[in-house]
């Protein structure tokens, strides 16, 4: 996949294109139907598979205050797409430029004279241009005057309701991961490399691996029960917390986790994290000595959690 960050970095316009738009929060598997649609299409009329995002995301743009918070981070989000195998990802950036480009000029500057597009998959519910007056009927209407093909993005319905990022953020707003796996069709995770940290989980007894995440948008914020993967093809049980670190009176968001039964020198590694049970909120505790006996029993509480994963798993059905 070729990433391409704004359409002065396109020297050329890409050759016939099949493109899908939107946020692609998560990559969710009702991403994942609209991108197999896509790739599906691109296949049977032998076009590019071509994926445009917006960077920051249009709410975050209009209303700063009133945005949800993440699922993933851009990295993620790149990497997610980067294994769906699309030939390009388009990330516009979203500024007063673009927010004030009329609906038929976004169509005809962008999607045909830098994109070719000759197959678009989009939900019915799509809406863009400048003051949102772009819509599924004006995208056909557009399609016929320059020769490309409008196709409704198939909707997934999981228990009865739409898949989408908001079901997703409210799932691990009630601290369901497992539902939040569902949705997803993968636990939820974060991914980063591991760097050195301050070293106070090793002076506590429980030294961790540290992750700078450097976004305060992120939804999840807490103790949980994880997964490691990215060391050693093993996967790798722990806990972890990601936060300010109140106690010591932290300021950047950092994801740190404690692995089981693990010392190894992993500076500079790129881990993904799995977010399976949360154990507690982030708390501020009055002493350093506070802080450990609290984490020694996360710990027992996270062992706890997979032992009882083990015996459902070994359950007969």
């Amino acid at each position: 996949m070729q990433l391409i960050r704004g359409l002065h970095n396109l020297t050329q316009p890409l050759s016939a294109s099949a493109v899908t738009i939107g946020n692609f929060d998560g990559i969710h598997l009702g991403h994942q139907k609209v991108l197999k649609q896509l790739k599906s299409v691109a296949s049977r009329y032998d076009l590019l598979a071509t994926v445009m995002i917006f960077e920051p995301q249009p709410i975050e743009y209009f209303a700063p205050d009133k945005a949800p918070k993440r699922l993933a981070r851009f990295r993620e989000k790149l990497a997610y797409l980067k294994s769906q195998q699309i030939d390009y990802l388009l990330c516009l950036k979203f500024d007063q430029r673009l927010a004030l480009l009329s609906a038929e000029d976004f169509v005809e500057q962008i999607l045909v004279a830098q994109l070719n597009v000759r197959h678009l998959v989009i939900g019915d519910d799509f809406r863009f241009g400048r003051n949102r007056a772009g819509n599924f009927d004006l995208l056909q209407t557009l399609g016929q005057q320059y020769d490309f093909v409008v196709e409704n993005a198939d909707t997934l319905l999981i228990d009865g309701a739409r898949v989408s990022s908001t079901r997703i953020r409210e799932s691990i707003q009630h601290d369901d991961f497992k539902k939040a796996a569902q949705l997803l069709g993968r636990p939820y995770s974060l991914s980063g490399k591991i760097a050195h940290g301050r070293k106070l989980g090793r002076e506590l007894g429980y030294p961790t691996i540290n992750i700078k995440m450097g976004d305060n948008t992120l939804i999840v914020k807490g103790i949980f029960a994880v997964t490691v993967k990215g060391i050693d093809n093993r996967v790798l049980r722990g806990v972890a917390s990601i936060g300010t670190r109140p106690t010591i009176d932290g300021v950047d968001t950092i994801l740190e986790v404690f692995i089981f039964d693990f010392n190894q020198d992993v500076y500079g590694r790129c881990v993904e994290v799995e977010f399976l049970y949360k154990i507690r909120d982030e708390q501020k505790f009055k002493s350093l000595h506070e802080l450990g006996i609290n984490i020694e029993n996360d710990v027992v509480q996270a062992k706890r959690y997979f032992d009882q994963l083990i015996d459902r798993q070994a359950k007969p059905l």
